[in-house]
């Protein structure tokens, strides 16, 4: 017979013990779109103690909706060699053109993540980073519930060797260093240099290019890094993404 008192009881310690154990990691990923989770998975499957945290109730980011709620995107061939490693079925559409159910993506995406080692904890809002000798070292998370009611509530931290900005084009990370600390992230203008108007091609290419460390242990990935470093958002075209999430994970195990 069934005890209610049982069940919340196994959801309260089940997820308080999860919440304890990644109160310190190696790295924490803010956002839970394509990059975010590729990075996850690959840095998991290495070893590493990988936390992602995600404001809204859905991972998968962008995905989802594919391109005006037409549930199909697209990658190009450059990232087509990625997919296997998440069970990702393509079918080719032209020469260099693959589509791929977008609802299946963000699922696969997630489950080989998570499979691969990471935790994800959704729901939960950064509101700010931990500065420890002037290097990103950590998180200052709350609901993102009480975030949006804007609630004068106090927030609980944790600490990261890395954080890796995943949070697409708010870059809601690199923005709180800009507007908290005065961090000048780009030479002429000091902000986020912020992303410019559609072009598939060049955006695609600037997604990887910009991946990289931005601030003493602060990384940007998939459409942050454009708009962190500037670029062209390029649409449901979702190779970029995937490939950034690879380079970021692939810098951030070499330093570790």
């Amino acid at each position: 017979m069934l005890n209610e008192v049982t069940i919340s009881r196994a959801i309260l310690e089940t997820y308080f013990k999860k919440l304890t154990d990644h109160l310190e990691v190696d790295v924490a990923i803010v956002g839970g779109g394509p990059s975010g989770l590729v990075a996850g998975h690959d840095l998991a499957r290495a070893g590493k103690k990988v936390a992602l945290f995600e404001s809204k109730l859905s991972i998968g980011g962008g995905i989802w909706g594919g391109a005006m709620g037409f549930n199909e995107i697209v990658v190009q061939e450059a990232a087509r060699g990625l997919l296997a490693d998440f069970g990702l079925r393509a079918k080719e559409f032209a020469p260099g053109y693959y589509t791929l159910d977008a609802v299946h993506a963000a699922a696969a995406l997630t489950a080989r993540a998570m499979e691969a080692g990471l935790t994800v904890f959704n729901l939960t809002a950064m509101e700010d980073v931990v500065i420890l000798r002037d290097r990103v070292a950590g998180l200052v998370l709350n609901w993102s519930a009480i975030q949006q009611l804007k609630w004068h509530v106090d927030p609980l931290t944790i600490h990261s060797r890395f954080v890796l900005d995943a949070t697409g084009h708010p870059a809601c990370v690199a923005e709180t260093l800009v507007r908290k600390m005065n961090v000048r992230l780009d030479t002429e203008t000091g902000g986020l240099v912020g992303e410019k108007s559609m072009a598939a091609e060049d955006g695609e290419r600037q997604t990887v290019a910009n991946t990289r460390e931005v601030f003493p242990g602060l990384y940007v990935s998939g459409m942050a890094a454009i708009t962190v470093c500037g670029g062209h958002r390029m649409g449901p075209v979702f190779g970029g993404m995937l490939l950034s999430g690879r380079k970021a994970a692939q810098s951030m195990l070499a330093a570790l």
